[in-house]
C-alpha cells in the first residue's frame, strides 16, 4: 500500500490553500489506496511557533481530516516521531553520509551576495553559481552546508502534470542542506523524510514542482533505490500571479470557523476555488475521495 503525507509548516495559520491540499492528499491519496501520514515541517526554528502547530492540529480535527498515521492526538501527547524539530537524529547521519563522500562543502555567502552572483537572465529562480565550491570552508557554526549538484537530468512522470525533466545543476545549482543558523533546509528534510518514512506518493501544490528534481537527486544520493511518485495540484490564487499565503495574513480556516462557517462549507469553497467542483456545494472530508475517482483511474496506482 502506498503512503502519502500531509506536511504543513507551523509558520502561520492554515487557509483555503491548505484545505485544497488536504482535499487532494486525503481525497486522491485514499482514492489511490494510500495511507496518509501527518508530518509537521517545523525545521525553520526562527519561524515555527507552537501556537501555530496547535492551531493547525485543531483545524485538521475540525475539518474532519484524520491521518492514518500520526494523528493529531499523537502530536499533542508527544508520542510520534514526525515533527521535524525532533528528527535531528535522522538528518545529521544523513548529512554525514554525504559529507563522507565529499559531496558537501561550506558556504558563507549571504543572500545579497548570492543574488549579486547568481546567474542573471530569465531564470525563474536564482541559481547558486558555486562561489564557495572550492574554497574549503569548514563545516562549522555560521557556515551553510551545500551538496554538489552535478549536471544531469532528473525525469519523472507527474501524475497530474505529466512527464517532467529537470536539471538541478542548471535550475538552482548546489543545494543548501543546512543554513548559516544551523537549520536543516526544506529541500533536504523533505527528501530525507520522504525516504526514511517510506512516503512513495507525494501530493502537493504546483508551486513545489520545481523542487522535485533536486529532492529526487538528494534521495538518490542517500541511497533511495527508486524515487517517490509525485502529483502536483493547482493552487488557490488571489490574483493571476499570487497564491494565498500565510505570510500575507490571508483569511485563515480558524477565522472562517469563528465567523460561523461549518467545515463542509469551508471544504466546499476550497473545492470550488480549486476547480474540483463547478458550483457552490458543501463537502465533508469523508466525501473527498469521491472527487478524485476519475483522476485516480486515469493516473493509476
Amino acid at each position: 500500500m502506498e503512503r502519502t503525507r500531509f506536511a504543513p509548516a507551523p509558520t502561520g495559520h492554515l487557509h483555503l490553500g491548505h484545505a485544497v491540499n488536504a482535499l487532494y492528499v486525503w481525497g486522491l491519496g485514499h482514492a489511490l489506496g494510500a495511507r496518509v501520514l501527518l508530518r509537521i515541517e517545523d525545521h525553520d526554528a526562527q519561524r515555527a511557533r507552537p501556537e501555530y502547530e496547535q492551531a493547525l492540529l485543531d483545524d485538521l480535527d475540525w475539518l474532519g481530516f484524520v491521518p492514518d498515521e500520526f494523528p493529531a492526538s499523537a502530536f499533542r501527547a508527544g508520542r510520534c516521531d514526525s515533527r521535524q524539530s525532533d528528527r535531528h537524529h535522522v538528518y545529521a547521519p544523513a548529512a554525514q553520509e554525504l559529507i563522507a563522500r565529499g559531496l558537501v562543502y561550506g558556504c558563507d555567502c549571504t543572500r545579497l551576495r548570492q543574488a549579486l552572483a547568481a546567474t542573471a537572465g530569465k531564470a525563474r529562480e536564482r541559481r547558486y553559481p558555486g562561489t564557495c565550491r572550492e574554497r574549503g570552508l569548514p563545516l562549522e557554526t555560521g557556515i551553510a552546508w551545500r551538496v554538489r549538484m552535478e549536471p544531469g537530468a532528473e525525469t519523472f512522470d507527474d501524475r497530474l502534470c505529466g512527464p517532467q525533466t529537470q536539471d538541478p545543476a542548471e535550475q538552482c545549482g548546489d543545494v543548501a542542506i543546512r543554513d548559516r543558523l544551523g537549520n536543516w533546509t526544506y529541500q533536504f528534510v523533505a527528501a530525507v523524510d520522504d525516504f526514511r518514512q517510506g512516503v512513495d506518493l507525494v501530493i502537493r501544490g504546483l508551486d513545489l514542482l520545481p523542487s522535485t528534481g533536486r529532492q529526487i537527486r538528494i534521495a538518490r544520493l542517500l541511497g533511495r533505490p527508486a524515487p517517490a511518485a509525485f502529483a502536483h495540484h493547482p493552487l488557490v490564487m488571489k490574483s493571476a500571479a499570487r497564491k494565498l499565503s500565510k505570510s500575507d495574513g490571508d483569511t485563515g480556516i480558524g477565522e472562517l470557523r469563528t465567523a460561523g462557517w461549518p467545515p463542509e462549507r469551508v471544504l466546499g469553497e476550497a473545492a470550488r476555488r480549486a476547480g474540483l467542483t463547478s458550483d457552490r456545494r458543501t463537502i465533508s472530508a469523508r466525501e473527498a475521495p469521491a472527487l478524485f475517482r476519475r483522476t485516480a483511474a486515469s493516473c493509476g496506482s
